[in-house]
Order: structure tokens, then sequence, then C-alpha cells
């Protein structure tokens, strides 16, 4: 039974993503993790309160601390597509490397306290750490994207009062549109019915078939160890000009099929597991830091937020079930062979659906939030709100501008920005309000614009005449 709780805390966190992607684009990035960093920190406070009763601990545990974890680990996600793009695979991966390192160092600390502190003491540390969840909260500055209802109250529009229409500006549903993400979002779960198996069984499967000088602990370090290198490792393959990322993500998933499915020939050689686990978490790694950048890239910005949401809320259903299943035929068998052969075979699955992905068209619209003409409208400069003049020489030693925007670019960069925007009238260059922090480019530095240049990490103020 209290094998349970635990279980219920990862299905909770999982489960619950749609719910913690609705509330981001609703109350706000910053304000969703903070209220998922206060609800984690409270159920653990209340699990070493009630930490001998069981029953409670399925509501303080299982779903209080997971409601909250999945209100903190979306909104994390999604707020590094508000300030990279040139490198949002790397970025991702050096945040998600730090799962790989409490993987690595969490089983050795929780032993040193529960043995210093028992059960209780334990909670209570661990709601200490997890409170650091709301500080990090504050430090999230998005850059917020107007709501459709905010646009059609903006244009003068009137919405329809009936119930579809409101369930519209609360669920994105046009993501559902996008018969890429459908795919993608429908092979990723198909792929993780095995994932977990692994995980799961594989210290029980080092105690039943090697001798007792095996480490049952080592496999799972060496999977977070490589796991966080893959993350970084990959993140940066996936920035590389050409790279395919959804190609990788195929890599990975067919990678960890066939190595789940030579565990059981690595009796007696435990040296040959350990290799077997440390290339598992090298792919490990390169499956967890492009789920973001991925969902960036079908869905552009605004869709992101509930495209990770919803994706990781399917997931929990065969992360939460493949488990008990292979542990149910162990059972049976007595034997880690068929339970290992059979999570082998999800990934591969997974990851020929996904071929389906280069099959799918877009359509110009689709198209066009998604790869942006450069010759119109600069890629970044969208991202972050602002259009880049082109300045080119004109033969005397200045510069002049060319590539101002006609009524076709400015219905593009609105498409783009899914925004209305107003066109500054009164100065030589083309800016775009849309009501979100700008970005100036080097070209339109120095030219009386009143902005400053930096790195495509931080966002910059434009001064206030601009966009009044």
């Amino acid at each position: 039974m209290t094998a349970l709780v635990g279980s219920l805390t990862i299905g909770t966190t999982f489960f619950l993503s749609p719910v913690a992607g609705i509330l981001t684009d609703r109350i706000g990035i910053q304000m969703t993790t903070f209220i998922g960093g206060a609800l984690a920190f409270g159920g653990m406070l209340l699990s070493s309160i009630f930490s001998t009763k069981v029953e409670i601990l399925y509501l303080t545990y299982g779903v209080m601390y997971g409601l909250g974890a999945s209100l903190a680990y979306t909104p994390s996600l999604v707020i590094l597509g508000h300030y990279f793009k040139r490198y949002l695979g790397l970025v991702n991966g050096v945040v998600t490397a730090g799962s790989s390192v409490f993987t690595t160092i969490m089983p050795y600390l929780m032993g040193s306290l529960l043995k210093r502190f028992g059960l209780v003491g334990t909670l209570r540390g661990l709601a200490v750490l997890t409170s650091v969840v709301m500080m990090c909260a504050i430090l999230f500055k998005p850059i917020p994207v107007p709501s459709k209802a905010a646009l059609a109250a903006e244009s003068g529009l009137n919405p329809e009062s009936t119930f579809r229409s409101k369930m519209k500006t609360v669920v994105n549903t046009s993501i559902w549109k996008r018969k890429k993400y459908v795919v993608w979002a429908s092979a990723i779960p198909l792929a993780l019915f095995g994932y977990f198996v692994p995980y799961v069984h594989i210290a029980n499967f080092v105690k039943r078939v090697f001798d007792n000088d095996a480490n049952e602990r080592l496999p799972i370090m060496c999977i977070g160890i490589t796991s966080g290198i893959g993350r970084l490792v990959f993140g940066y393959i996936a920035d590389l000009p050409r790279v395919n990322r959804i190609l990788l993500q195929q890599i990975s998933f067919i990678s960890i099929g066939i190595l789940t499915m030579l565990l059981p020939l690595t009796p007696p050689y435990y040296p040959i597991l350990l290799v077997i686990t440390l290339l598992m978490g090298l792919f490990d790694g390169c499956f967890i830091s492009l789920l973001g950048p991925i969902a960036f890239d079908i869905c552009g910005r605004e869709g992101a937020t509930q495209a990770i949401g919803f994706l990781l809320g399917m997931c929990s259903i065969p992360l939460t079930v493949g488990p008990p299943i292979a542990g149910l035929l162990f059972d049976h068998t007595g034997s880690y062979t068929i339970p290992f052969v059979l999570a082998g075979i999800p990934p591969i699955i997974g990851a020929a659906a996904m071929f389906l992905v280069r099959f799918v068209e877009e359509s110009p619209q689709e198209s066009l939030k998604s790869h942006p003409p450069e010759e119109s409208i600069n890629a970044d400069a969208c991202l972050n709100g602002i259009e880049k003049p082109v300045w080119k020489s004109n033969g005397a030693g200045g510069q002049r501008q060319e590539g101002r925007s006609t009524n076709n670019q400015q219905l593009s960069a609105t498409a783009l920005c899914n925004s209305k925007c107003r066109w500054n009238t009164e100065r030589s260059e083309t800016f775009m309000d849309c009501q979100i922090a700008f970005r100036c480019s080097n070209e339109i530095q120095g030219n009386d614009c009143g902005c400053i240049t930096n790195s495509e990490s931080v966002p910059l103020l434009i001064s206030a005449r601009l966009i009044e």
C-alpha cells in the first residue's frame, strides 16, 4: 500500500499537466509556478505530520505534492521559449539536467537523512528544499502573449457567449488543428509504455540474477549520470543547422528499445549491464531535452504551453501502467526476460510512428506561423516582438533602409505574433507593438531608436515613446 503513494505522485504530476498548461496561459508562468511550489511545500510538510497514516499520505504526498510538482514543472519548460530560440535545445538540456543530478545524489542523501533524522525529519527537510521553487518562481519574467479574448476586445469584436466559445478562450484548440502535433503527441505516449520498466525493475533484476557483490543501486546511478550528459550533448546537437530534432528523438527511442531488450542477456556479466545502462541514460537525456524545443517548433510560442501540458498528460497513462504490467508478467513467469523484451517493443513502434510527421503537410497559415519568411519578417525578431529593418550601404559611406513592410508583410507579422499590431508612423523604422518587451537588433542600434543591444537571452527595454 505504501508503494502506491509514490506511484500516485508520479501519475498526478503528469496527469494534471494539461491543467498546468491551461493555468499558465490564464494566470501566467510566474503565478502558476509559485502556486505549484506552495502546494508542493504544503503537501510535503503535511506528509511529515501524518507520516504514519498511509491514507492521508495519498492526499498530501500523492495528490497535493503531485499537483504542485505538475504546476511547477510545465512552466519551467515554457519559460525557456520566451528567452531563447537559437539555443533552445541547449538551455533545455541545462535545465532538465538538474533532475539527473538529483537522481544520482538523492538516494544517498535520503539514506543519510533517514538514518540521522528519521522519516519525519527527512520529509521536513525535503519540504524546505521544495520551498525553493517559490523563490525561483519570482525570478520568472515571461514575455506575455496577448490572449485571444484580449485581442478580440481590443479590435472591438464581440465574442460569442456560448459555452463552446468560452472553452476556446481557456483551452487552446489551435494546437489540435496542427496535424504534425497530433501525430507527434500520439507517438510519444505509445513509445512510453515500456519506457519506465527498466527504471522500476532493474534493481530487483540485479538482486535476482547477479551475485551478492553486484550493487543494485549502481545501474540507476549510471542512468542518471549519463542522462544529464545526454541532455547537454544532444541539446547542443539539436541546435545545429540542418539537424532534425524529431529524428533525434526517433533515434533515442529505437536505441532505448534495443538496449532494454538486451538486458536479459547480460547475466552473469555485470560490467556489460552497466555499459547498457550508461547508454540508456545517454539516449534518455536526448528524449527529455527535446520535448520542449519540438513543441515550440511545431506549435509556436503561443501554443507551446498547452502543447507541452497536454503531451505530458497523455504520457501519464503509459508511464503509470507500464511498470505494474511488467511486474505482473514477472510474477507469472518468475523471470524478467519476457517483461524486458516486451518493454523494448513500444519505444521502437513509437519511433516508427513518428515517421508519419514527415508526410503531414502543413497549411500555408501553419507554415507561416512555424517558419516565417526570412525576407519579410525576421524569425528571431518576431519571437520577441520587433521587426528588424534591413540596412544596406547607399554607396556614399552611409546606410539606407530597405525592406519596408507592405500590407502583406503587416498581415504576416500579425499572424506570426498572433496579435493586433500597431505600426509607429512617426519614425522611419517600423515597430510592432505586441504588448511585450521588445528586443532591439544590431541593425537599428545607434539610429535614435531608444534601444540597447544585448544578448538573445535578455529581453531589452525600449523607451516608452516607441510603444505608447
